[in-house]
């Protein structure tokens, strides 16, 4: 007889494979699948505060008190979707090559099968190994980048690979069509004066934080509409772009951001949008407050499955 026995932690992280989201089953594939939720724990490329490995961790633990009935969009979730949680993609702490390598598969594995893939971050460096899975599949992509950094520099100490520069690769990498794609929600000091006119004259659309406090959800909906029209899409969302009063566990928080209501608010802009998939970055929960920053990533989560729901019950 063979009994079970827990992985071994050379070869898979202890904080990987901790829980499932919103007590969904657990899937070794996604064949068969609406949607896919699948953890990403990497947070070598942070660039202050680290900890966004548990960042999948701590939103699933908190998901399990998210109910399925979405009252604003009126829809049980899982009354016509099928999803299951697949776990961590099986990263390298350390390695961001490697981790990348395997995140690709990963997201590979996953849209094999026409899965929509709901991705739990990890540190945003990660997005960049998501991109180069989804652009294989179906070519270049819009972009919605909900953030208060623009993640477009060059290098970060000297190092090309960082969750200050995947949107800068993605670009080299002909992954994203600047043209058809948005930023959103950026703010707060910088290194250098010109950081909105580089991200405007590489191609972005930019809605500043400055701009979007003084609009209202419909405004950014006909923006967003307007820009990505009917272009395959991926949304990324790092938890910074909310205020750290309402999300304080991440790493490189700014003030001046917006409310955890809000956030629902805008992510729903996109119930029109043709998304191919979507992640939530930088949650980092030692850096929480009563699970207050993962709770909401776990709202921002169920507010994507709920969006794919909609459409299907059309």
């Amino acid at each position: 007889m063979n009994n079970y026995q827990p992985p071994d932690a050379a070869a898979s992280p202890r904080f990987c494979n901790m829980g499932n989201f919103m007590r969904l089953p657990r899937k070794e594939t996604s064949e068969g699948l609406d949607f896919a939720v699948i953890g990403i724990p990497f947070d070598t490329g942070s660039s202050f505060r680290t900890g966004s490995r548990f960042g999948p961790n701590s939103i699933r633990k908190i998901s399990a008190m998210i109910k399925p009935n979405n009252a604003v969009l009126h829809i049980n979730v899982l009354k016509n979707l099928l999803g299951a949680d697949l776990g961590d993609a099986p990263i390298t702490p350390g390695y961001i090559n490697e981790s990348y390598q395997a995140i690709e598969k990963s997201i590979s594995d996953i849209i094999l099968y026409n899965t929509y893939p709901l991705i739990l971050g990890g540190d945003h460096s990660i997005t960049l190994g998501v991109l180069r899975a989804l652009a294989k599949k179906y070519g270049k992509l819009s972009l919605i980048h909900f953030d208060s950094h623009f993640d477009l520099c060059m290098d970060v100490f000297g190092q090309k690979f960082n969750h200050g520069t995947p949107f800068r690769r993605a670009l080299e990498e002909g992954l994203i069509d600047p043209n058809h794609s948005v930023q959103i929600g950026q703010r707060g000091s910088s290194y250098y004066p010109d950081e909105f006119e580089m991200a405007e004259n590489l191609g972005f659309k930019v809605i500043s934080a400055t701009e979007l406090h003084s609009m209202e959800p419909e405004d950014l909906l006909k923006i967003i509409t307007e820009r990505v029209q009917d272009t395959k899409a991926f949304c990324t969302f790092d938890i910074d772009f909310v205020d750290p009063a309402y999300a304080p566990g991440t790493g490189t928080p700014e003030v001046g951001g917006f409310t955890s209501y809000e956030a629902l608010e805008f992510v729903r802009c996109l119930k029109n949008v043709n998304l191919v998939g979507n992640d939530i970055v930088e949650v980092a929960p030692d850096y929480d407050c009563s699970e207050i920053t993962a709770y909401l990533a776990a709202n921002l989560a169920f507010e994507f499955i709920s969006m794919l729901a909609v459409k299907k019950s059309y």
